[in-house]
């Protein structure tokens, strides 16, 4: 199907990767629409509709948490699953009042829209597997892993051991989710030589100000990341749950190796000794030590960084995930 003749509509709310995801969706499928909206108004999830009220569509593709409040009863929805966080070993690493949130309103929401979906997708195949377990569906569930555009995210010209200090990087909000609490811990292990350079993603306030080695680089707009991969040495992703990793993913094409927690979506993505090191959650001694390694051996970081960007060629291209969207539709639209 060439998609000419539909409209399907992608309510979503702003400022987030499953946002970027949808928007690459926009740009290379034809009668594909955006629709975004400030994620503040998911506090009043009852007022979504509105949002929406004046936009027909054919198909309605969006995430599940809020997805019931854009579906009607004529038009098919499609979910996709861009992370998972319901689940109570997720509660040691959220505020009490997002547990109380997953626990209530969130899992109904998302319950609801399992039910209604036509088709349900998710961009890894831990996402699928915890989505299953968790929630005891029998649905089947298609795996799109998310694309790079390998084009727009590039390495660098030349390899060369650009920075006297090694450069790490740190891209991500600064959440327990992302295992930001450790950076200060990690930071204080690395040898004279090394520092990490973090975003501050939505938060203004920068909570590591005392640390010598520990510098925020603030928030960085999304088409400024390229060259902000390039300028670095090493990606640093000490995350305890990644529905698949983008920041990750992005990394690797820009020919960078990545050291980050072996959980989750992550080893789907980095294979380890080859693409970088995996190190167990929360052990700050272990990622240090794997950074430590790679800052003494720009050969290593080079040849990890030129493995990552030829297996992101071969199964996280903007085409490949564009296309597994497509036959998606397909089958629900025919």
């Amino acid at each position: 199907m060439t998609f000419k003749n539909v409209r399907i509509l992608s309510p979503m709310a702003m400022g987030n990767g499953a946002f970027i995801v949808h928007s690459m969706l926009e740009q290379h499928i034809p009668c594909y629409n955006l629709s975004g909206y400030n994620p503040y108004w998911s506090l009043f999830p009852f007022t979504l509709p509105f949002l929406m009220r004046s936009k027909s569509a054919d198909l309605i593709h969006s995430a599940p948490d809020y997805a019931i409040f854009h579906s009607t009863e004529s038009v098919p929805l499609v979910i996709t699953f861009h992370n998972y966080v319901l689940d109570h070993w997720m509660h040691q690493y959220s505020s009490k009042l997002q547990r109380i949130h997953y626990s209530t309103d969130l899992r109904l929401w998302t319950r609801l829209a399992v039910i209604k979906a036509s088709a349900i997708s998710a961009v890894s195949q831990f996402t699928a597997s915890k989505v299953k377990q968790d929630l005891r569906l029998s649905n089947n569930i298609s795996v799109i892993y998310n694309g790079v555009d390998e084009n727009y995210f590039t390495p660098r010209h030349k390899f060369t051991s650009l920075n006297k200090k090694i450069k790490v990087f740190f891209s991500g909000n600064l959440t327990q989710r992302k295992g930001a609490h450790w950076l200060p811990a990690i930071a204080m292990r690395l040898n004279n030589n090394i520092g990490i350079l973090y975003t501050t993603g939505l938060r203004t306030k920068d909570p590591f100000l005392k640390i010598d080695n520990l510098k925020s680089i603030g928030c960085v707009p999304y088409n400024k990341m390229p060259n902000q991969y390039r300028d670095m040495d090493i990606l640093l992703m000490p995350s305890v749950r990644e529905g698949f990793g983008l920041a990750i993913a992005e990394a690797m094409a820009c020919g960078l190796p990545i050291v980050a927690s072996s959980c989750s979506a992550i080893p789907e993505l980095v294979d380890d000794g080859l693409g970088g090191f995996l190190c167990p959650v929360g052990d700050v001694d272990c990622f240090a030590e794997k950074i430590n390694i790679l800052a003494d051996s720009p050969n290593l970081r080079k040849e990890m960084g030129q493995y990552n960007r030829s297996k992101v060629e071969k199964h996280f291209t903007v085409k490949r995930m564009v296309e597994g969207y497509r036959k998606l539709f397909d089958r629900i639209l025919v």
